[in-house]
């Protein structure tokens, strides 16, 4: 896998003010059209979202490389792995 350190996401999908289930609904959407090894940021404030997303994405067998915590919101910064 090449190095991802510092790369900018392909994709950024806003999920602030939705709540369960749009951010997945959305997330899947945006990942089915994506190609492999892109990145797509996703950004929600649906408590939910910090199990919800990690969850469908390793279902899907992609790759989370980051979540992180910015006040009220979370990050999720995910790896497409299979096409």
């Amino acid at each position: 896998m090449a190095d991802l350190k510092g790369r900018r996401p392909d994709r950024v999908l806003d999920c602030l003010g939705l709540y369960c289930p749009e951010p997945i609904f959305r997330t899947r959407l945006e990942l089915d059209q994506m190609e492999k090894d892109e990145l797509l940021e996703v950004i929600a404030d649906d408590p939910g979202a910090e199990e919800d997303i990690p969850r469908l994405v390793n279902r899907l067998g992609h790759q989370i490389l980051e979540v992180r915590k910015e006040r009220d919101r979370l990050v999720f910064l995910i790896r497409k792995v299979s096409p």
